[in-house]
């Protein structure tokens, strides 16, 4: 047998076992707790797509079976924050689940009424807005800088005091969603001739908007982008944004960091590490996730496939999903003084809605859920409370 074919055997062999036991009826999970973890650790997940699930008919269930709202599920494994995304009019954008502030509102209430504190993720796009795509809104289309940043503030304290009003205010403001290569496209995109200068602006425009309603500086502010494990870049970025270009006053540096797409959580705990040290920021994994099956429940393909299981690491399986959050949690938990504040678990609820019709009832997320293809709870969300040593 030739070299390059045995080691394509090889590998092949290790996505099988990667994948084997993908059954959510594999024995119980068990998680080993991070010693040192406080009660204040974020313990959150994204749920932003919930309003849409419950108005398609969607119906969760706690591992025994029994019908519960997926909010108090959360809550009773151990989960202790929600992050909420705001579109500006998602109507004109399209994409999974149209959630806006009128939504994000009614979401926060249950939350605030579960004892859960919630972070609140301005896209400032009517749709996905990522490192590949930051689309301006429709309304604010040919807006020049000046009118953008006014645009930014204005639509941020705006939807805030929307919130104030029902005294329903966040506990944390991320100015942004993963803008590793700027906002508002084309004119607040990175890299430019200018060094980041209108795009510092665009986000200065956001930080002064929650500052200004929130004197006290009660709620906290992130700024978010990518490729948690990547240092270069976060030197790169952070470096641009607060040494060249002055914006200093927020407090968190969010990252987005998936085993099976970032690396190792090794590279993930030095980069925190060093970051926070860096610029004196706290630090805080916004996203994250991984597969417990590679089964496919809808028409829409998977993101995470037997690819993506071979460069992840972990089996595919409850264990292994419980298993890969749980390291990111310790990777985050180790970093010095304190500064390392939590973890949010991308859309656990986005799972597969039979016979589902329209576009944005589809999910290429329903493997990467931590509910099975009924809605039932998978032995994985005990890592939100075992993590913990009691």
């Amino acid at each position: 047998m030739k070299l390059r074919e045995w080691k394509k055997m090889l590998a092949g062999a290790a996505v099988l076992v990667l994948a084997a036991a993908a059954s959510p009826a594999e024995a119980a999970v068990s998680v080993d707790p991070v010693p040192g973890m406080t009660d204040s650790f974020i313990r959150g997940a994204d749920v932003s797509m919930l309003p849409d699930l419950e108005r398609a008919g969607v119906k969760f269930y706690d591992m025994d079976g029994t019908q519960m709202d997926e909010l108090a599920i959360m809550k009773k494994y151990g989960v202790n924050w929600i992050r909420l995304r705001i579109w500006n009019h998602p109507s004109q954008g399209g994409g999974g689940g149209a959630m806006n502030a009128k939504k994000a509102l009614g979401v926060t209430k249950r939350a605030h009424a579960l004892g859960m504190k919630v972070l609140l993720d301005f896209h400032y796009s009517d749709t996905w807005a990522d490192p590949g795509h930051q689309i301006t809104p429709t309304s604010w289309k040919n807006h020049n800088i000046e009118q953008l940043k006014a645009d930014v503030h204005d639509f941020t304290r705006e939807t805030l005091e929307y919130f104030a009003d029902e005294d329903e205010l966040p506990e944390m403001v991320q100015i942004g969603n993963e803008i590793t290569n700027g906002m508002l496209w084309p004119v607040g995109q990175l890299p430019a001739k200018d060094d980041g200068r209108a795009f510092a602006g665009l986000v200065e425009a956001g930080l002064s908007a929650v500052h200004e309603l929130d004197k006290a500086h009660a709620v906290k502010t992130m700024i978010h982008i990518d490729r948690g494990g990547d240092n270069a870049l976060y030197h790169r970025f952070f470096d641009q944004l607060i040494t060249r270009n002055g914006v200093r006053d927020f407090d968190v540096i969010g990252v987005s960091f998936y085993p099976f797409w970032n690396g190792r959580t090794k590279a993930l705990e030095e980069n925190l590490t060093d970051i926070s040290a860096r610029y004196g920021k706290e630090v805080c994994v916004a996203e994250t996730a991984y597969g417990f099956t590679l089964d496919n429940y809808d028409r829409q393909g998977n993101l995470f496939t037997a690819k993506e299981a071979g460069m992840g690491g972990y089996r595919v399986s409850p264990q292994g999903q419980a298993q890969a959050v749980r390291d990111v949690m310790a990777a985050v938990a180790a970093v010095p003084d304190g500064r390392g504040i939590g973890v949010f678990y991308w859309e656990p609820d986005w799972v597969a809605i039979p016979d589902a019709v329209r576009d944005n009832q589809l999910s290429g997320w329903e493997n990467l859920a931590l509910f099975d293809k009924n809605g039932r709870a998978l032995e994985s969300w005990k890592v939100f409370s075992d993590v913990q040593s009691r």
